[in-house]
């Protein structure tokens, strides 16, 4: 019996149909070719993405007391940022920042969604860059499936040489864009460009080229469907009053086509698809919210258009909430997840200001010669020698004074001390005291460096003197 469900199961034929959706789908499970939109949310869209790569690619050029404002320099473990130069003993504060920022996206996302996708990120940016050398070089969307269908010809080839020579271009000038942060940029630019740098800073710039062109030029929104762990965690910081691109389906169905003007009991949405081609994701936002979705705003300003032209309410789509569809807004302190990143931001935000109120100008580390406890001198002395590594923090060269205080009339073999803006100084030492005047073999004594014009900026540490 069993048996005979079995194959008479299988003797039964399956045909897929597919939905209205997939019909006019802009790729069908191939290459997303997305029209390109204006409006007034991928205006704000452009200028920002505009504005984010111009920083990204002008900030190392910008010179603050003679050196470059911002750099990782890692031969000298040193990160200078305008006027501060942290080293790694402050990298404390660089984790406090990303901390903060996480909590920062958290907080903005309670209220905007994946705003941050949309206008901000890098991927978001390099891609809509990446899509306007496309559609400039091989036309409109529709020229540009069209192109993708024909046979390869004369005119193919120079189109799709003609782009991903640029492509290539615009990816090395970011990789260099990149490594710029920690090779000095006015010397990388001109070394990679005249194939004279060396195999490390080379290396490191194409590989961040390769990965440019591969992320926006070829993976594009696979990089936020599948790559991106942001996509998949973002609805757990949403509630039902956070605004995101939303379709009114309420107003908007039962969708279908209709002449201009026409009289007809359907709902607004025209069902022009416009909404769909737009998408750099190629998502139907008529079906509800998707985690696929990056809240660009194109399908509002698409559909803004249509509506405007059909004589409609603009609105159908827009950034909106659930609860907002229904007219509910409550205050904000009746938000858990509100107060909930507020406190916690705010905390942060504090712990970060402490930390860096409390950072001292001066560091100091003192080490013992562990190749002998002491040694004797031919004037009846016992001395001890030392390695004290002085790191002036600030970004202006500073005179130092050495102190010591305890127990033994301890002699310094110097008491002085210049070290240059951002720089750390190692001074051997050597403490002498007479052997009369020592009643123990170990004794303790405090090291105290002081900023000679300001006596307040001071750092100590303690260490010990050894006798026979």
């Amino acid at each position: 019996m069993v048996q005979q469900a079995r194959q008479s199961s299988e003797a039964i034929p399956v045909t897929f149909i597919p939905s209205p959706q997939d019909k006019k789908s802009s790729h069908q499970g191939g290459k997303i070719h997305f029209r390109s939109q204006r409006g007034y949310f991928q205006r704000w869209r452009s200028g920002l993405n505009a504005l984010l790569i111009a920083l990204f690619l002008l900030l190392p050029f910008i010179d603050w007391q003679g050196r470059q404002a911002i750099w990782f320099d890692l031969a000298n473990q040193q990160f200078y940022f305008f006027g501060a130069s942290l080293w790694p003993q402050d990298f404390t504060l660089l984790a406090w920042f990303f901390i903060a920022a996480a909590f920062a996206l958290f907080f903005v996302t309670l209220f905007w969604g994946r705003v941050w996708c949309g206008y901000l990120c890098p991927q978001t940016a390099w891609t809509f860059g990446f899509a306007w050398v496309e559609e400039k070089l091989e036309g409109s969307r529709n020229q540009r499936i069209k192109l993708d269908a024909s046979p390869m010809s004369l005119s193919k080839a120079s189109k799709r040489g003609g782009k991903h020579l640029l492509w290539i271009l615009i990816s090395l000038l970011t990789g260099c864009g990149f490594i710029a942060y920690f090779v000095p940029a006015k010397q990388l630019y001109p070394e990679i460009f005249t194939f004279s740098a060396g195999f490390l800073d080379s290396a490191w710039v194409y590989f961040f080229a390769l990965c440019t062109y591969l992320n926006a030029g070829w993976m594009r929104e696979q990089m936020c469907l599948h790559c991106c762990p942001y996509s998949r965690f973002q609805s757990a910081m949403f509630d039902s009053f956070t605004k995101t691109v939303t379709y009114d389906a309420q107003r908007g169905e039962s969708r279908g086509p209709r002449k201009r003007k026409q009289a007809t009991e359907l709902g607004d949405c025209v069902d022009c698809n416009l909404c769909v081609e737009v998408c750099p994701t190629g998502i139907d936002i008529r079906n509800g919210l998707q985690y696929e979705c990056i809240n660009c705003g194109a399908c509002v300003d698409a559909c803004d258009q249509t509506m405007s032209k059909f004589g409609y309410r603009p609105g159908l789509i827009s950034y909106t909430s659930e609860e907002s569809l229904t007219g509910q807004t409550p205050p904000l302190w009746q938000r858990k997840r509100f107060i909930g990143y507020g406190a916690a931001l705010l905390a942060i935000l504090c712990t970060m200001g402490l930390d860096i109120y409390s950072r001292d100008p001066i560091t100091l580390n003192v080490i013992r010669d562990r190749q002998s406890l002491y040694r004797e001198t031919l004037d009846d002395g016992i001395e001890n020698s030392y390695l004290l590594k002085i790191r002036n923090k600030t970004q202006q060269d500073k005179h130092y004074r050495i102190e010591i205080s305890g127990a033994l009339p301890y002699k310094l073999s110097t008491n002085r001390v210049h070290i240059a803006a951002g720089e750390q100084y190692e001074l051997p030492l050597t403490l002498t005291v007479p052997v009369a005047q020592i009643d123990n073999n170990r004794s303790n004594l405090l090291f105290k460096v002081l900023e000679a014009d300001a006596p307040d900026n001071s750092v100590s540490q303690k260490s010990v003197f050894f006798a026979p």
